[in-house]
């Protein structure tokens, strides 16, 4: 399986946006995760469309964003027109997730779907076929900087073994708490795409900290 950090911008200076992302952009990450937050569905708020379209501007690389938003299928359209490669909204937060995956598909981008630590694996069943990604949530979702959930490895084999059992290729990516510390571990789980943000933006040598998460 494929081994991608995807550092995220929540955790980045944003007196300094240019400078990070050009630091992402000359690093061995190949993608760059974006987390979007209303104050809502989360107790946070964070970037929004103005934001989006600078940090396109200063890479290259694929831009992975997280929406924590409720209502999603209001806005994905618009987060693909400001640069996004894929866009993965909450199973948790809207009524209609088929319709959300149909609008983020017309617009041009690649679907993904998120689920929150008390979700089960198995509520994305149903789902499951019609998307390219799912995001594991191994902290709960609106704050940088937590602990990463050590049930959240458990939850990461059931998913790879329902994305096995329904003969899928999909994605699997996890969010929160992520280091070098424990990435072989939740590699070895069957994730694809880790998602780092304190551990990258905090670390003295941001760049050698993406490397040695990749060679966990």
């Amino acid at each position: 399986m494929q081994r991608i950090v995807a550092p995220s911008m929540l955790s980045a200076d944003f007196g300094h946006l240019d400078r990070d992302t050009r630091m992402i952009d000359r690093s061995a990450a190949e993608w760059v995760h974006i987390d979007v937050m209303d104050g809502v569905f989360v107790p946070n708020i964070s970037f929004g469309f103005p934001v989006m379209k600078p940090i396109r501007k200063a890479t290259s690389k694929f831009l992975d964003v997280h929406l924590m938003i409720v209502e999603p299928e209001k806005y994905v359209a618009r987060f693909v027109e400001a640069g996004a490669d894929l866009v993965t909204f909450h199973l948790e937060a809207t009524a209609d997730p088929d319709g959300c995956i149909a609008r983020i598909r017309g617009a041009g981008a690649k679907v993904g779907v998120s689920i929150k630590p008390a979700t089960p694996v198995e509520a994305l069943r149903e789902v499951l076929p019609k998307v390219d990604l799912v995001l594991v949530m191994s902290v709960e979702p609106g704050f940088g900087g937590q602990s990463f959930i050590p049930g959240s490895l458990d939850k990461i084999r059931e998913l790879r073994a329902l994305v096995s059992e329904l003969g899928l290729e999909t994605i699997i990516e996890v969010d929160g708490g992520i280091s070098a510390a424990n990435a072989r571990e939740v590699f070895d789980a069957g994730a694809e795409v880790l998602v780092a943000g304190s551990a990258v933006f905090k670390a003295a040598d941001p760049e050698a900290e993406i490397r040695r998460i990749l060679e966990a």
